[in-house]
């Protein structure tokens, strides 16, 4: 997946979509900058500053109703599948089977892991 607006999230600005995208629902700009407090102590002003750089790169719908509220414009399941395609083409030059490799070897997959994935795998004759 080639998303131009998954390429230009920061690792900040990834905090806040993964809040909305785990609300579910378009957040008005107080209940972010709270949750962001209590959960990554970030300052009021960091967290506007983050919420409008995510509205002025796409990444981030702005809706007006009393207040502004803002909801993904990208799907968690769009933006993983890009980082996953990135992951594998900077670290393992495009192998998705060299990523499996280095997780059996560095033990990254459990012994059930590995039975899952025989599982999935099993093509039936």
């Amino acid at each position: 997946m080639n998303n131009p607006l998954a390429d230009k999230i920061s690792d900040s600005e990834l905090e806040v979509m993964k809040l909305l995208w785990q609300a579910g629902d378009a957040l008005p700009v107080t209940e972010i900058r709270e949750a962001l407090q209590r959960s990554r102590g970030w300052e009021a002003t960091t967290v506007k500053t983050l919420v409008s750089r995510l509205v002025s790169k796409g990444a981030l719908l702005q809706e007006k109703r009393k207040v502004f509220y803002y909801s993904p414009a990208i799907s968690q399941e769009e933006y993983n599948a890009w980082a996953t395609g990135e992951l594998i083409r900077r670290l393992y030059r495009g192998s998705a089977k060299d990523l499996v490799a280095a997780l059996v070897h560095s033990e990254g997959l459990s012994r059930d892991d590995l039975d899952e994935l025989r599982q999935m795998f099993r093509v039936e004759d």
